[in-house]
């Protein structure tokens, strides 16, 4: 049997999540800045959180394509995703723009499911459903659209979004704790794993 190919982790897929991480910290200066309300600093703000949401757009798609995943890409990206969505929610509460219990519920879920994807891990790995990767999407969009300084009469729109966003939040949280809990039951010479 042929060795694989060891993959370099000096890649653009690497790239792109440690810029992702890197821009978290310039976000949030941002977005603090001017007393967390100036206008331009919130423009400034809602860039820097696009481009790194563009990023993780890309890194995952370009580490397969070519060939490039590695074992850092698989911890770095997910903890680059939630170091950014975890701070703008926490952001944007501690700003008074967002009601806490939104943050809390969308946290308690987003940690407690990859704590619960990695605890199950010896018996199969939990793929990413369809429903969690819109979960996603409208969860950038929500928390884009609080962070843009749009003018009150538009603010239903991030309402609008933010409450999709929680909804989406729970019903895949509790879909990946049924998965969970069917892979945990299956016997061990049965179980199959799925990529991520």
């Amino acid at each position: 049997m042929t060795e694989q190919p060891r993959v370099s982790l000096v890649n653009l897929p690497n790239a792109l999540t440690v810029l992702r991480l890197i821009l978290v910290p310039v976000f949030l200066l941002a977005l603090f800045a001017g007393g967390g309300h100036q206008v331009s600093f919130r423009w400034l703000a809602w860039a820097i959180f696009a481009a790194a949401a563009i990023t993780d757009r890309f890194d995952g798609h370009i580490a397969r394509k070519r060939g490039q995943v590695t074992d850092f890409g698989k911890i770095a990206d997910p903890m680059a995703d939630k170091a950014l969505t975890g701070s703008a929610l926490i952001g944007l509460s501690m700003l008074d723009d967002l009601v806490w219990w939104v943050t809390i519920v969308i946290l308690v879920r987003e940690i407690g499911i990859t704590l619960l994807r990695f605890a199950v891990l010896r018996y199969g790995v939990i793929a990413a459903s369809p429903g969690g990767k819109a979960k996603t999407l409208v969860q950038i969009l929500a928390i884009g659209l609080y962070v843009l300084p749009l003018p009150p009469g538009l603010h239903w729109i991030g309402v609008s979004f933010m409450v999709a966003a929680v909804i989406l939040t729970v019903v895949t949280g509790v879909d990946y704790l049924a998965r969970a809990a069917a892979l945990v039951s299956k016997p061990r010479n049965q179980s199959t794993e799925t990529s991520r």
